[in-house]
């Protein structure tokens, strides 16, 4: 290969030097780059309407922790754009992969939101069937889902499906081994898979200084042969701009696509964390005023895309499904406990057999 041949495969895999861009933080128009093109009108219309449901999920699901309801919730607060561009992106025969972070993009999905939050809640399953929503369980361990995410992709391409998957990540996974395996074993397959990191600036308590030297996230991929690219994940707009043309590079066959969205986690990791222990109020307070909610908002409106009606309309229809995921989870659950020996084993082995019985056996005895 030539040196203008090898520069010109570089450049092609390399990020913007700078997140893209269509909606400035205060909601004005930005010019963005040449190749990504501006969702439709209808589409950033029935975005907004997601976030502003998935918004009021979060705290809905929140408030349930502080109730007992939940035994754990991890808030998506100020991440809605990743949140509901990703599912957007995809079409009913792709796949999600999705981390534990991520109950609002499952909701969006149509998922049941109280199948969503019995993983959360303490059940011994995800809650919903992963074949008939195509959404993998969300996963607890970091990473792990990315590789998951490729053999799909690979199984998909092999059985003539019309499909692509997507893994969603956080930052911190990405310092994850099986990260870069994923990353590795999609290019040589030239797997249709997206990579989709929701960069919110902390694992856990580590600040994404201390995780990694790289310039950003989004370079990690141009190692291993990835086109990637970086986004402003606060900016509805131009992540679903980004990520729709990252599904179609890897629906066309061109192989993984990374993307990197620069955002923010507004609550606590989970409810059993202090963030105010690691990081300052003034960084928060940043933050806030690049809401990806109010900014969508404030840019629809200057639009002419969106009206009070509308607006009222999104926030009565919230508040709506927000009663039925109050009423759905107030519903105690009867725990049946020789559900410990369902799904164990195809086949039964004769000692999981034996202390079956020896627990039914103690959980009704027989009358003298």
């Amino acid at each position: 290969m030539s040196v203008k041949a090898l520069r010109q495969a570089v450049d092609s895999l390399l990020p913007s030097l700078s997140p893209v861009r269509f909606v400035s933080p205060d909601g004005r128009p930005v010019k963005p780059p040449s190749e990504y093109e501006e969702p439709s009108s209808e589409l950033l219309r029935e975005a907004y309407r997601r976030m502003v449901l998935g918004r009021r999920f979060d705290t809905q699901a929140t408030a349930l922790t502080k109730q007992g309801r939940l035994a754990v919730y991890p808030s998506s607060r100020g991440q809605e754009a990743c949140q509901i561009a990703g599912i957007l992106a995809l079409r009913d025969q792709d796949w999600l992969f999705p981390t534990y972070r991520d109950s609002v993009a499952l909701v969006s999905r149509g998922i049941d939101p109280i199948e969503v939050l019995t993983l959360l809640r303490g059940g011994w399953h995800c809650g919903y069937d992963p074949a008939s929503t195509r959404v993998a369980p969300q996963c607890t361990p970091l990473a792990t889902q990315t590789i998951h995410a490729v053999g799909m992709a690979e199984a998909l391409r092999r059985k003539g499906e019309d499909g692509v998957t997507m893994a969603f990540i956080g930052d911190g996974g990405t310092s994850e081994g099986d990260f870069h395996e994923a990353l590795n074993y999609a290019a040589v397959l030239k797997a249709p898979v997206v990579f989709f990191i929701q960069n919110n600036q902390y694992a856990i308590s580590v600040p994404l200084s201390r995780q990694t030297a790289a310039p950003a996230l989004a370079y990690k991929g141009v190692g291993y042969g990835v086109r990637s690219e970086q986004v402003d994940g606060n900016d509805l707009v131009a992540v679903l701009s980004v990520l729709l043309t990252a599904v179609e590079h890897a629906r066309s066959g061109k192989g993984p696509f990374l993307v990197e969205a620069h955002t923010y986690r507004m609550e606590a990791h989970t409810n059993a964390d202090d963030p105010t222990r690691y990081r300052d109020q003034e960084e928060v307070k940043e933050w806030e005023s690049a809401d990806p909610l109010s900014r969508l908002e404030t840019y629809l409106q200057d639009q002419g895309l969106l009206t009070a009606e509308d607006i009222m309309a999104a926030k009565e229809t919230s508040e709506a499904f927000a009663a039925q995921v109050r009423a759905g989870m107030n519903v105690d659950v009867e725990a049946d406990p020789m559900d410990l020996f369902k799904h164990v084993f195809a086949e039964p082995t004769p000692q999981l057999l034996e202390q079956q019985a020896q627990l039914a056996a103690e959980s009704h005895p027989q009358e003298d």
